[in-house]
């Protein structure tokens, strides 16, 4: 007899879960089905789970396919599962081609494609908490943000639009969606939430489009250079009860929230400086000069606000070896606050807030941050604050736009309008 086993979350069941376990099913005689627990879903990172543990083993017991089910509950489980079962296939996903093979020591392991043409009204059906997911680009990489969607709970990812067809036809082969095009108005059928990712001057008309046709937007910022274009498409968002989020991951983690509030709660004294480093060796995808300030000069913004007195930048165009550099003064009532910011250029990269009492650090890749630190003065002792951080933290953002749509609340307060415009003015002295 040969027993084949996979694993998932299973939540918000639908015709993909079933196909999949079907087709797992097929490899052998005796099939087992690993559902996660609430609390390794957690720990991996996977959010906004729906339903409970035992609705989701409910689910998978219905499909009448699967002979056992078991839970999976920790990291590394898999090999115990394989030993103990004396299992001959493990069957996961094609989205994680390679990241099972040290498995092959133990028993076949196979890659299914994910299912394609499964129509969103057969996923609606069986739940109304699904919502599609579309990818407006002008390039075939995602930047990470199919792979991230997958550790939310309630999104599909259906299709993506590119003016160019060859783009849109290699972005859908390469992550495994339903269908592309390049017909806006085909693409914009039966979706819920939009990601763009395309050059500035495409923003402005792809999120008013979006807007007027109600789909949710996430977009690059800026969305335009024009601050009055922002106002009015923020205006048209309220207006038509649509959310439209800048896509700032740092926003939206939790270490970040709770450093922004140790710096408000006076646990360091009264906020007098912030420095700032950053430079391109962090980050996993090109990033340019202006990419970069706008992490640097949002951190900013969201510590000290947005009535600085005075703002001065010094910027040393990029050479030939591709080599740029660009510091930034901000002048408050009652603090200051430096960024250096460097492209191929050697920085050291942090955040540091220094107040009367302490100062807390942010190192490394600090916009991506999972940890800070709290040093206290004449305090030997150091304060490491730990949060969980999975991925590139995109999840994070998609999870909060969720909940703001179940609670029916369309601003979003991790980063009003209001700090978005000012953040917007001080990058347009950039380009001055």
């Amino acid at each position: 007899m040969k027993k084949v086993i996979t694993y998932g979350t299973f939540d918000l069941f639908h015709q993909g879960h079933y196909n999949i376990i079907k087709r797992a099913k097929a490899y052998g005689d005796y099939l087992i089905v690993g559902v996660t627990s609430e609390s390794y879903d957690i720990e991996r990172g996977k959010l906004s789970v729906h339903d409970s543990l035992l609705t989701r083993i409910e689910n998978v017991k219905k499909t009448g396919l699967v002979d056992e089910i078991i839970v999976e509950e920790y990291l590394g489980q898999k090999t115990r599962d394989i030993i103990q079962y004396d299992i001959d296939t493990l069957v996961v996903g094609s989205d994680w081609i390679g990241k099972f093979d040290h498995l092959k020591q133990y028993c076949n392991v196979v890659y299914l494609e994910r299912t394609k043409n499964i129509s969103s009204t057969q996923i609606r059906e069986k739940s109304s908490a699904i919502r599609n997911f579309g990818v407006i680009t002008d390039n075939a990489d995602d930047l990470g943000v199919v792979s991230e969607t997958k550790y939310v709970s309630g999104i599909h990812i259906e299709r993506v639009f590119s003016e160019d067809i060859d783009v849109a036809e290699e972005f859908c082969n390469k992550y495994e969606l339903n269908s592309y095009g390049n017909c806006f108005e085909k693409f914009c059928q039966d979706l819920s939430i939009v990601y763009i990712k395309c050059d500035l001057e495409k923003r402005y008309n792809y999120i008013k489009q979006c807007i007027e046709k109600g789909v949710h937007v996430i977009c690059e910022f800026p969305f335009s250079l024009d601050n009055e274009k922002c106002q009015e498409l923020n205006k048209l968002a309220r207006e038509k009860n649509v959310i439209l989020m800048e896509n700032i991951v740092m926003v939206y983690l939790r270490a970040f929230s709770q450093f922004l509030w140790i710096a408000d709660s006076n646990e360091v004294g009264k906020v007098l400086s912030i420095d700032i480093g950053m430079s391109n060796d962090f980050f996993e995808y090109e990033k340019t000069l202006e990419d970069m300030s706008v992490l640097a000069i949002t951190a900013v913004t969201k510590l000290l606000g947005t009535e600085a007195k005075y703002i001065s930048k010094n910027l040393i165009p990029g050479n030939e070896d591709g080599e740029e550099y660009c510091s930034m003064f901000f002048r408050y009532e009652d603090a200051v606050a430096r960024i250096e910011i460097g492209k191929n250029i050697d920085l050291h990269n942090h955040l540091t807030v220094i107040g009367t009492k302490g100062r807390i650090v942010l190192e490394d890749d600090w916009w991506n941050t999972g940890y800070f630190k709290v040093i206290k003065n004449g305090c030997k002792k150091v304060d490491r604050r730990s949060f969980n951080f999975e991925g590139t933290g995109f999840r994070y953002l998609i999870q909060e736009l969720l909940i703001m749509l179940r609670d029916e609340r369309y601003e979003c307060n991790r980063l009003t309008d209001d700090e978005a415009c000012s953040i917007l003015k001080v990058l347009n002295k950039l380009e001055d």
